[in-house]
């Protein structure tokens, strides 16, 4: 994948992309849920619905917000990849459990919120490794002080 050089963090560019489809697929799919399923579907459905369109939208902005924080890019694209996935995985899920009734998609979702956690987890690991790597570069610059 080709990245893209934004902030401080490079972010793979397909990511990026990806979080902002996922952004105004969020913004579609929650009209679509409140205007277009609302008759068709029980208030625990519509309810299951929406929670993946809140996960979905949740995430896509964390995509969107990576390159602004101070991580390498080997962290950023670890944590893009497990917001993306776990984003097809939780969110997808609750939509096809919604729409559907198909109990078996059931159990996709815990799996996508496991991408979710490792995803947030890999952030913090990144954040903190990314204010080290910042760190050790101010120091090695020429003129820099030694305190």
């Amino acid at each position: 994948m080709k990245n893209e050089n934004i902030g401080l963090a490079t972010i793979a560019k397909p990511y990026l992309i990806i979080g902002a489809l996922l952004a105004g697929l969020a913004v579609v799919l929650g009209a679509f849920g409140a205007h277009g399923l609302k008759s068709l579907l029980t208030s625990q459905q519509l309810n299951t619905f929406e929670i993946g369109v809140r996960y979905q939208m949740y995430h896509a902005l964390a995509l969107l917000l990576l390159p602004a924080l101070s991580i390498t890019s080997t962290w950023g694209n670890r944590v893009a990849f497990c917001f993306v996935i776990g984003t097809v995985l939780f969110s997808g899920s609750l939509y096809a459990l919604s729409i559907s009734g198909i109990k078996w998609f059931g159990p996709i979702t815990p799996l996508g919120g496991l991408f979710f956690i490792v995803g947030w987890g890999l952030l913090v690991i990144g954040l903190i490794k990314g204010h080290k790597s910042v760190k050790q570069q101010a120091s090695q610059k020429p003129g820099a002080s030694n305190v």
